[in-house]
């Protein structure tokens, strides 16, 4: 096949990339890529230590796609061996939870069905590195050790605090760099795929590979994806994140809590919608901004016309002020003259944990009555309660009294 000419590819390849590390390599690269007409092997490694993909991962698989949709190969690799070991990226401390090669594989073939929603699997090659680490002898695997030191190893940032702060650093976490650096010289690498914490590794591939006479390979690193929180990074484990198997709806209502401050990043990163548009949108009103790339992100993992299902229903339910479609019911014992005080109301329903939140929960003018949402005003109002009473707390709780 005939490759686009280089500038052409740059501007697409850069796009949304933080680093690039050679930056000059990688010109170098798609250029005798053109000239030869052999495309690029790009490598993207993924350890199956979950089942679901959020949209944090799938900001370097997209990039994947971009070099495949240019004619390059993508070698992902599922770090069936590595995800037994555990990345320490980013860790305070050690994984404690171990899985086992069975909760690997599995997990493995989980993640397969997943990456297909973003990259063109079919024509991608897909190795795990199981089948090279597992055969592994004692000796080879003394001789990579053999090619780094200890210092080296302390300049990753995950490990140099945990040594600042006399927090373990165990030895088998030593070997998950030095692991995943091995697999770029077993599929013969020229640009490997992550994010900015993965540096290290990727240079120490550089490294394993001029040893075994192969070209050295270029990071092209991408920025973090920052959770629905606006804080920390996008992680199941902290509960702020958007899975690309998630149901429509449960993605659109994620997609509306995005930081304002974040949008710029989601568009970038998550959508193929020019420079121009994207500054357009974000010149704009923020919700109109967050639905269009929610739409944008939902029809690609789902249809459009899901997409704007959901964008509907957001907007009746929760944007428009409309009433939810499934409202929970709450059993009320039935009061003997049919008056329960505001912030009692609000506990005896669970819909807040304590009375002191419910204080200042109305107090805030958060409790709402009604189908209207009359505004209750203080925590010692009494309410008239009947049976089928719409009460709200906030814009995300409500329930339906069911008198006893």
């Amino acid at each position: 096949m005939s490759f686009a000419p280089v500038d052409e590819q740059l501007e697409l390849l850069t796009r949304g990339v933080e680093k690039i590390v050679p930056e000059d390599e990688l010109r170098a690269k798609l250029q005798k890529s053109r000239e030869t007409n052999t495309p690029l092997r790009v490598k993207y490694g993924i350890d199956p230590t979950g089942i679901d993909l959020h949209l944090g991962h799938t900001v370097p698989l997209r990039k994947l796609r971009q070099f495949q949709e240019l004619g390059h190969t993508a070698v992902l690799i599922i770090g069936d061996a590595t995800a037994r070991v555990g990345d320490p990226s980013g860790r305070d401390e050690a994984r404690s939870k171990k899985l086992s090669k069975e909760q690997v594989d599995a997990n493995a073939a989980d993640y397969l069905n997943q990456c297909g929603k973003v990259i063109d699997l079919p024509s991608a090659e897909v190795h795990r590195n199981g089948d090279w680490f597992d055969p592994m002898g004692f000796g080879e695997l003394l001789g990579l050790c053999g090619q780094v030191t200890v210092a080296q190893l302390l300049t990753r940032e995950d490990f140099a605090k945990r040594y600042r702060e006399e927090k373990p650093i165990f030895l088998h976490e030593c070997l998950y760099p030095v692991m995943q650096a091995w697999d770029s010289v077993q599929i013969r690498a020229d640009v490997e795929l992550g994010g900015t914490e993965q540096l290290y590794t990727f240079m120490l591939a550089r490294d394993y590979q001029a040893n075994a006479g192969q070209p050295g390979q270029v990071g092209v690193m991408s920025p973090i994806l920052v959770g629905t929180d606006g804080v920390k990074r996008m992680g199941k484990s902290l509960g702020n994140y958007i899975g690309i198997a998630e149901e429509p709806y449960e993605q659109m209502k994620k997609f509306m809590r995005v930081s304002d401050e974040n949008l710029r990043d989601y568009l970038t990163l998550l959508t193929d919608l020019p420079t121009d548009e994207i500054e357009a949108l974000i010149a704009g009103h923020p919700k109109e901004a967050k639905v269009t790339l929610a739409k944008r992100v939902i029809g690609g993992y789902h249809s459009p016309a899901e997409a704007d299902q959901a964008a509907d229903r957001w907007q009746k339910e929760i944007g428009g002020g409309g009433l939810p479609a499934d409202i929970p019911e709450r059993p009320l014992p039935a009061p003997a003259d049919g008056l329960v005080q505001a912030v009692d109301l609000l506990t005896a329903l669970e819909l807040v944990n304590s009375k002191s939140e419910g204080r200042r929960l109305i107090q805030q003018g958060g409790m709402k009555l009604g189908e209207d949402k009359s505004p209750v005003l203080t925590h010692d109002e009494q309410v008239p309660v009947s049976d089928g009473l719409l009460v709200w707390a906030g814009k995300k709780k409500f329930c339906r009294v069911a008198l006893t």
